[in-house]
């Protein structure tokens, strides 16, 4: 039974949110504010939380910012619907994933799932290392270095590098990127793909050559550099 940690200061929505997931098989603890949410979080007992954006005293994004200076767990923000500043100020800062309020316990139970799913030792046949130029990835360990060099990654940062790795030399479209990386289907505008992937570049820096190892394809998708 996998633990959910809910840190939100809406007390009903919490309730419906926590009584629907205890219900379909996890384990729920909440926090109404971040004072109280963040050292839960980096208790090490939960294996993800879901962070409301909005919320009085120490807001969701501060308590994102003090999660990843310590861990990578798995991270999904509820944002206010349209509001894209903090949705990519959320992912910039290392969110895994968002989900819109008004929301329902349903979806964000698939976020959830999808989440922790690609995190499951064996989700993938070959469980062999990746290699890819300086790039080598252990999918059951879910471990990368770069350069011999170990760098942290969070889960969703992880998959998109890994369906990248596994496909080097070839490009992969956005689609798949979302279907297979974020356990989601790609909506329109959504620019979360993007924000990931500059995340991904900025970690492992530029080649030799001055270029990203991960090259945009205009109009077709993304393409990590076969060397």
């Amino acid at each position: 039974m996998s633990k959910v940690l809910l840190i939100d200061d809406d007390v009903e929505l919490v309730e419906m949110l926590a009584e629907y997931l205890n219900s379909d098989g996890f384990s729920v603890s909440t926090a109404q504010n971040g004072e109280k949410g963040l050292p839960m979080a980096l208790g090490g007992e939960f294996a993800i939380i879901v962070l409301d954006v909005m919320m009085p005293g120490t807001n969701g994004i501060e308590v994102l910012k003090q999660i990843r200076q310590q861990s990578q767990i798995p991270i999904i923000m509820l944002t206010a619907r349209g509001d894209d500043t903090d949705r990519i100020i959320g992912l910039e800062l290392g969110a895994d994933d968002y989900v819109p309020k008004p929301c329902t316990a349903r979806e964000l139970a698939a976020r959830i799932r999808a989440i922790l799913r690609r995190m499951e030792p064996g989700h993938q046949d070959n469980q062999q290392p990746i290699t890819v130029g300086d790039l080598t990835l252990w999918p059951q360990q879910r471990r990368i270095q770069w350069r011999g060099a170990s760098l942290e990654f969070t889960s969703t940062e992880f998959n998109l590098l890994e369906i990248l790795a596994r496909n080097a030399g070839t490009t992969v479209s956005k689609k798949i990127l979302s279907e297979n990386g974020l356990g989601r289907p790609l909506a329109k505008f959504d620019r979360s793909i993007e924000v990931h992937l500059s995340r991904i570049r900025e970690k492992l820096g530029l080649l030799a050559d001055g270029r990203s190892c991960i090259q945009t394809v205009f109009r077709q998708g993304y393409l990590l550099i076969k060397e």
